[in-house]
């Protein structure tokens, strides 16, 4: 009997011990919806089910406010050992400030550099190390009705002269080829994205977007010029600006317009009886030569550079890249996941083209709005949408653009 009670009090003790010496796992997120709070808090059980030595602490913090603190937290001698955050510039930002840790040796112990495509690598390594870990994504394409395209033998546009011609059909017969609601313009933006990444290519695009290249450039004039082959032969919806974009929905939905550059998300706003007739395709190739960019609003992973417990994030970060944490994702919220061993049969067909799709490109834009600082968006956004009523004051409206982001640009370097 005193055998039993010295074992049971010896193993107390060691329990003890094990639990006041475990390490403990500060995560800040920003997943405060519902839906993905709980998906996340799911993840983290299961880690800690594989990692009972390490505590995990979760702080979840709603989207804005998370957005407000972040510059805190990592700027902190204390801060968080992993936080969520955006893919591409945003990331970039803190990187360029020394704040994030190189997290190369977790994409090469799990193999990342051959599970994540080169889009997505593109957007979290910075002069080949790695400092961010994608998790999930949505992708970005020109969305179409099926019965209208077969009602005029119209095929997926391949390249932009086969797009017009698709636009000239529609026309003729009385549809619209585009439609759109600009009431809030980042509409508009998603159109400047595509046509300046496929005029010019990403790497212009993204120096854009970091206030590198002015926009009075005459790339970004020649992006204007494809741009105004739309607008002036009245391919878009009229007065679209009286619409916010689910407001322009029901006119692909009554068949009067045939196509809407849009997020995957579009399907959540077409009645059932029409998502079987929806279908979408890439955005049309406008020169061969240069590289293919898409937008996909990309979330994912980081570890500030003083996380007091870097070993126990970078295992952290290693399980959420994991088939067993992506499944989590893709079967619970319906997220689209960064890892390609994931099997395809685990997603909708639909899902399954956009995954292709996406799998070929060579790099990935987060969105105009993600992707620049958000006074610049604001001004560039709203010249988007003066131009697209008055395109004969394109310079003048450029210049002053340029005037705003060398303004703002500055006014950020001076915060930092």
């Amino acid at each position: 009997m005193k055998r039993k009670v010295l074992a049971l009090i010896a193993c107390v003790v060691f329990m003890s011990f094990s639990l006041a010496y475990a390490e403990e796992l500060v995560i800040n997120s920003m997943h405060s919806d519902p839906l993905p709070q709980e998906t996340f808090a799911e993840i983290v059980k299961k880690f800690q089910e594989a990692n009972p030595d390490i505590q995990v602490k979760l702080n979840t913090t709603a989207h804005e406010e998370f957005k407000k603190s972040v510059r805190l937290w990592l700027a902190s001698d204390n801060p968080p050992d992993v936080i969520t955050w955006f893919a591409g510039n945003r990331a970039m930002y803190f990187v360029n400030k020394g704040l994030i840790m190189d997290i190369s040796d977790v994409w090469q112990e799990a193999g990342l550099f051959e599970k994540f495509p080169k889009a997505f690598q593109s957007i979290s390594l910075k002069d080949g190390k790695a400092y961010f870990l994608p998790d999930t994504y949505y992708w970005w394409a020109i969305y179409y009705r099926k019965s209208i395209f077969a009602q005029y033998n119209l095929t997926e546009p391949k390249t932009w002269d086969e797009l017009m011609k698709v636009c000239a059909t529609l026309k003729e017969n009385g549809i619209t080829p585009f439609a759109i609601g600009t009431k809030y313009p980042w509409t508009a933006a998603a159109w400047f994205d595509y046509l300046n990444m496929r005029v010019n290519g990403p790497a212009y695009h993204m120096d854009l977007m970091f206030g590198k290249k002015p926009y009075s450039d005459a790339g970004v004039k020649k992006t204007f010029e494809y741009w105004g082959q739309l607008v002036s032969n009245g391919y878009f919806l009229d007065n679209a600006a009286s619409y916010a974009w689910q407001e322009a929905v029901p006119f692909m939905v009554q068949g009067k317009a045939a196509m809407y550059l849009m997020g995957q998300f579009i399907l959540d706003s077409v009645p059932p009886e029409i998502k079987d007739d929806m279908d979408f395709f890439q955005f049309p190739i406008i020169d061969a030569n240069v590289p293919v960019g898409e937008d996909a609003p990309t979330d994912g992973y980081m570890i500030p550079v003083k996380a007091k417990n870097p070993t126990a994030a970078k295992k952290f970060l290693k399980f959420l890249s994991s088939p067993v944490a992506q499944e989590i994702q893709v079967k619970k919220v319906g997220r689209i996941v960064t890892n390609v061993d994931i099997p395809l049969d685990m997603y909708p067909p639909a899902t399954q083209k956009g995954i292709k799709m996406m799998q070929g490109v060579d790099a990935v834009a987060q969105f105009y709005d993600r992707d620049t600082l958000p006074e610049m968006a604001d001004k560039g956004m709203n010249a988007f949408m003066e131009w697209w009523y008055n395109p004969a004051s394109l310079d003048d409206i450029l210049a002053r653009l340029d005037k705003e982001r060398e303004r703002i640009f500055k006014a950020a370097e001076k915060d930092e």
